[in-house]
């Protein structure tokens, strides 16, 4: 017996794509695309659209029902259930002492730089923090906040871009949600292609 037939003796006769599409990103520790969705569940791009968007509008109270305390959202290019804003304290109360060591604020302002910079090597960001930033870029690799984009062939210079992880603990679908730099502060951007 093939791992197709297996699966396809545990699907009911009559399915419920609604139901099924809801239990997946119930569980989903990462956005799924509505691409990933309907290959899993082998349906058209259409009929996992409409599920969904009719998910998320009965999350939202639109329906019968009352709204619920989590809502479905399209971040990063994916579909995942998220806590709604109105009871982020609530949910924080819980599990403030299960989150993992916060980030330093060398690691934040590394972050910052890399996110509003992309790509950008190591050495552009030491030359816009003025300190040597190499242990914080190990420790953003690490967890998975950024990775190497490209190696610069004449230089061998590592460029380093932002991951769909950033997006998903901010809680934004694209870069371009970023708050914008304050016009008041000095971006670093004078002098910024002389440095390698």
């Amino acid at each position: 017996m093939s791992m197709t037939d297996a699966v396809t003796e545990e699907m009911p006769e009559e399915r419920d794509l609604l139901r099924e599409v809801e239990a997946i990103v119930m569980v989903a520790d990462e956005p799924h695309s509505v691409v990933a969705l309907a290959s899993a569940l082998e349906v058209p791009l259409a009929e996992v659209k409409n599920a969904l968007a009719a998910l998320a509008a009965d999350y939202n109270g639109e329906g019968e029902g009352p709204q619920r305390g989590f809502e479905l959202r399209e971040v990063g290019g994916g579909w995942r259930i998220y806590v709604r804003a109105t009871y982020d304290h609530a949910v924080k109360r819980l599990i403030q002492d299960q989150v993992p060591a916060k980030l330093s604020q060398a690691a934040l302002e590394t972050l910052a730089v890399i996110a509003y910079k992309q790509p950008v090597t190591r050495g552009q960001v030491s030359a816009i923090r003025a300190v040597n930033v190499d242990t914080v870029i190990r420790t953003l690799l690490s967890r998975g906040l950024i990775r190497e984009s490209h190696t610069d062939p004449e230089t061998g210079a590592i460029f380093y871009e932002t991951t769909d992880m950033l997006l998903e603990e901010l809680g934004i679908e694209s870069l371009e949600h970023l708050p914008p730099l304050s016009p008041l502060l000095d971006d670093g951007a004078e002098g910024f292609d002389d440095v390698g």
